[in-house]
């Protein structure tokens, strides 16, 4: 036998040997295999009642839809014990069964054998349950919070902030969390109040142990339980006294004296009675202004105090009013309805742009200080009387819509451009003249054929609340140090902001704002107390000195009590973005119909359009089923239901990011606003925004809906459909952030417009009076021919062009735009423009201009105001470049696209090329016209090309239609279209 013969018969037997071992193995039966169990302890999130786990072993498949529930472990924690065969471990998701799901972000979580703990998106291994614990109670009082989570790390693992709820039952001021510790000795934690606001012991944080824990003013004591020995509070307050009720017209202004208690009062419950039953509201304040009542009908009030227990005090005596008259309809108050999108839009800050009247400039607290007494420019220094007398220049650039800066009475250090409303029930004083009302101003506009388009904000009033819903007294001394900053108070004035108080000798009186001694009924906490801090000036700063949401000096029934922590938050929309801006609770009933009244006397007026300032803060929900549909009721009973729809809104969406999606946030991307609701809210308004923001992050971008009413079915113009559009069109915030370069803004525009209702509404703007592209703090300054190129593309694409003051001429071009009173006006981008203005002016038409002397001349001279009006001029020419879907289909080249809009007695058709030449392929034959040159082409074959000779021209070739001719050449040869 050969080697070779002999290794081939030994491996042989051994191949054999190896088989006969694998087939005992076989025979072993199989319920001697090993199996394996993953006892899997999760932590439910806020608000799930309980918890089901779906889970795969690795390897096998998924349990059936909603998965397995699991039971109750120890405080705070949810158990369930689950095969998994022969596999090492499982992936697993949890739902609390109602369609909210944990799935680790997409993930999912990877688990192994054994005990495992899931929590704020983490896995461990180990029993939470076992050893001890940690009960941890925090003062809620000692903060002036109503809530609190704890963040905090067990054996040095985080949860995710903002942490844990602690929503355990615990007794009044008291907020509660046990916390497992298993093995370890305690946490690591930190508290804050959902709202962007921490606690976190100076940046040391806490040290817990096991057992009872007490966290009251940035102290961590072992103790007792503190609800323990606390006796129920059963002893409701006394009735409150005093309770008047004054008419105004059909509003009825009530007030009372502060009920006492032997806790504390919480709030007041007020009855309202008439023939048309009884309504109750609730209040933390000691006022009420109960408005839009019906006219010349008597209504009794009562008011009971209640407190944190819910103890409710005895009715106060009545107190009753009969309203009067209704306020009169302002005469000439027609808006001029069509359709918005043929108006191009001039956005002036009144104050800013030119003054008529010299006997209204105010320079308010910081005229010195800010460096504007220096240039003789007090801050208000623009008015309706020098608008009206300038529309004929703003229709001679040839815009019919004016957006101007909000009209309500201000008050703030540095109020100009309107946003600090304080009485949105009066037009600020230092706007108006005689015979130059804002009425007057919506009146002239009209006859012109110009529309008015008022900024309006829900959002927030001034720091100093607002007039008619709540104000407050803030602590102020007239010491060595605050003598001079407090003024004397005067019973008999009151502050319109023009008038000049006659002691101090100053408009901006602030004599009514503030207290030494404690006024009755306050809530602000530690009353004129030293903080510890000292003023830039080296003054002593007291408590309730300054506003603030988290000192108890506003209601949380009308206004929010937390400071701003996350720009893309839940909090952006229910807490203060600044000290200068007191956060309306816009889900409170109350604020409501107060923000409601005032806005519904506008319309009344005439105005045609609202511009709806920090729009994203305020919940979509809240929009949608209260704002919106409450303007366009009051729209509808005036105008009727068609006429309605011509009233323009468009919200500022801040997103100042390049992509589609803010940060990843849909609710706080600018397109997400334009929708309706896709699923039912709790009744609640405050619940029903916590749902909404939480579901509709949940469902992410990618589960957004989407529209073509933008956009061509090939070269077919189709009927848009508006059924599920909210009402609220939108700036464009993502061709804003990219115009640093057309070609950016009209790439990335037309990236997000399937996702906006109807992006051909979209408000179109280069910079403004916040910021230019990308973020920049100052205005544009790209260029002259850059701009006209910007121009061309915001003329001829979707959307509605919109022009901040001054861009015709690059005014405070590559300027900061705005310092506060850090720096004279003059030096920003809102400097004064009337200079600019100044000389004689006759008009004849939009962009038509019959005569003009002097710098006025001048202005209209310049070869960007030369190329505005023309650009005017073509849009208003060729429909299909204001109302028309577009397209990109069958067009190559950069910048180009077509366009097309049909009615019943309209068909426009048009192919724009802008900047470089491009190719039209599969568009209908026929005969076209270019608006800019005149040239005639006719297409046989589908295809046309258009030449285009750099930056800052293009073309723009019309077709001959059955319903609409091509206008031929539009307008004279200019510095850029010729």
């Amino acid at each position: 036998m050969t080697r070779g013969h002999r290794r081939r018969s030994r491996l042989l037997a051994a191949v054999l040997a190896l088989a006969a071992a694998l087939m005992a193995l076989l025979a072993v039966p199989a319920a001697t295999a090993a199996a394996t169990t993953a006892t899997v302890y999760y932590r439910a999130p806020s608000g799930w009642s309980g918890a089901n786990l779906h889970y795969a072993p690795d390897g096998g498949a998924w349990t059936a839809v909603p998965g397995v529930p699991m039971a109750a472990a120890c405080a705070g924690w949810l158990t369930r014990t689950v095969e998994l065969g022969t596999a090492a471990g499982a992936q697993v998701v949890f739902n609390n069964g109602a369609g909210t799901w944990d799935n680790n972000g997409g993930a999912n979580y990877r688990i192994g054998s054994g005990d495992v703990t899931v929590a704020n998106g983490q896995v461990r291994a180990g029993n939470p349950c076992g050893g001890e614990e940690a009960v941890v109670y925090y003062d809620l009082t000692s903060m002036g919070w109503t809530r609190a989570n704890l963040h905090y790390a067990v054996d040095g693992v985080w949860t995710t902030a903002p942490g844990t709820a602690m929503a355990e039952p615990a007794c009044a001021g008291w907020a509660r969390l046990t916390v497992p510790l298993g093995t370890a000795a305690g946490l690591t934690g930190a508290f804050n109040n959902g709202g962007g606001v921490w606690d976190n012991n100076g940046g040391a944080d806490y040290l817990i142990g096991a057992g009872v824990t007490l966290v009251s003013d940035s102290e961590a004591t072992a103790g007792d339980d503190p609800c323990e020995a606390a006796e129920p509070d059963t002893t409701a307050p006394a009735a409150p006294a005093g309770l008047t009720a004054t008419v105004n017209a059909t509003t009825v202004i009530l007030s009372w004296t502060a009920a006492t208690d032997d806790v504390g009062v919480t709030g007041y419950r007020l009855t309202r009675t008439s023939a048309d039953g009884t309504v109750t509201r609730t209040t933390a304040a000691t006022a009420f202004t109960d408005a839009n009542l019906d006219p010349h009908t008597e209504y009794a009030y009562t008011v009971a105090a209640y407190d944190a227990a819910g103890n409710l005090s005895a009715a106060s005596a009545a107190a009753t009013a009969t309203t009067g008259e209704a306020p009169p309809a302002s005469a000439g108050g027609e808006m001029l309805g069509g359709d918005p999108r043929q108006d191009p839009i001039y956005f002036v800050m009144t104050a800013r742009f030119y003054d008529g009247d010299e006997s209204n400039n105010r320079g308010g607290a910081k005229h010195e200080t800010s460096g504007n007494a220096e240039y003789d420019d007090p801050m208000f220094r623009g008015d309706f009387s020098g608008l009206i007398e300038r529309l004929d220049y703003i229709k001679a650039l040839g815009f019919s819509a004016v957006w101007i800066t909000p009209v309500v009475l201000n008050r703030s250090d540095y109020d100009y451009h309107g946003y600090h409303g304080y009485d949105f029930y009066e037009i600020d004083a230092r706007l108006e003249s005689e015979g130059a009302s804002y009425q007057d101003l919506i009146d002239t506009a009209h006859a012109k054929d110009m529309k008015i388009y008022q900024d309006v904000v829900l959002n927030h009033s001034s720091r100093w609340g607002a007039v008619g819903l709540e104000t407050p007294t803030v602590y102020g001394v007239q010491d060595a140090q605050w003598g001079d900053f407090y003024d004397t108070p005067n019973p008999g004035f009151t502050y319109d902001g023009l008038s000049v108080e006659p002691n101090s000798g100053r408009s901006y009186y602030n004599g009514d704002l503030w207290s030494t001694a404690e006024p009755a009924g306050n809530t602000c906490r530690n009353w004129g107390q030293f903080t510890g801090n000292y003023s830039a000036e080296g003054w002593r700063v007291y408590h309730c000195q300054w506003p603030s949401p988290t000192s108890g000096m506003f209601s949380a029934a009308n206004y929010h009590q937390c400071w701003i922590g996350n720009w893309e938050g839940e909090d952006a929309r229910s807490c203060w973005i600044h000290e200068d801006l007191a956060d309306f609770n816009t889900e409170n009933e109350a604020v409501q119909e107060y923000l409601i009244g005032a806005y519904e006397q506008y319309i009344d007026m005439g105005v045609d359009g609202f511009r709806v300032d920090t729009a994203v803060h305020i919940p979509r929900v809240t929009w949608n089923r209260v704002f919106l549909p409450a303007l366009q009721e009051h729209l509808t009973a005036k105008y009727g239901e068609e006429q309605a729809r011509d009233f323009y809104i468009f919200g500022e969406v801040a997103a100042f990011v390049h992509d589609r999606w803010n940060r990843g946030s849909v609710n706080h991307s600018a397109q997400f606003y334009t929708w309706q609701e896709r699923r039912e809210y709790a009744a609640d308004d405050v619940a029903a925004a916590l749902e909404q923001y939480a579901w509709e992050n949940a469902q992410g971008p990618e589960n957004q809906p989407v529209s073509d009413n933008a956009f061509l079915d090939g070269n077919t113009y189709h009927a848009p459909d508006h059924s599920q559009f909210s009402g609220m069109n939108i700036i464009d915030m993502r061709m804003h952030m990219n115009f640093g370069e057309a070609s950016n803004a009209f790439f990335n525009g037309k990236d997000s417009d399937a996702w906006v209702n109807d992006a051909t509404y979209n408000a179109v703007y280069v910079d403004s009076h916040d910021y230019g592209p990308n973020k920049s703090s100052t205005r544009y300054a790209g260029g002259t021919d850059a701009w006209a190129e910007n121009m061309n593309l915001m003329w001829t694409f979707r959307g509605i062009p919109t022009l901040y003051y001054g861009s015709e001429i690059e005014f405070q071009a590559g300027v900061r735009i705005d310092c506060g009173p850090t720096c004279p006006l003059a030096e920003t981008g809102r400097a004064y423009y009337g200079d600019h203005l100044e000389g004689t002016l006759a008009v004849s038409d939009f962009s038509r201009v019959d005569a003009a002397t002097g710098a006025i001349a001048t202005t209209l001279d310049q070869p960007l105001v030369q190329h505005l009006q023309r650009l005017n001029e073509i849009r208003r020419a060729v429909p299909a470049l204001s109302m028309g879907q577009y397209s990109t289909e069958g067009v190559s080249g950069g910048i180009a696209f077509k366009r097309r809009y049909t009615d019943a007695t309209t068909d426009s058709f048009a192919l724009v090329a802008i900047t470089g030449a491009a190719t039209f392929t599969g568009v209908p034959n026929g005969t076209y016209t270019d608006a800019v040159t005149g040239d005639v082409k006719t297409v046989a074959n589908g295809t046309l090309t258009a030449t285009v000779s750099g930056q800052g021209d293009m073309a723009v070739w019309v077709l001959d239609t059955a319903l609409t001719d091509a206008p031929g050449q539009v307008g004279d040869d200019g510095p850029y279209l010729s």
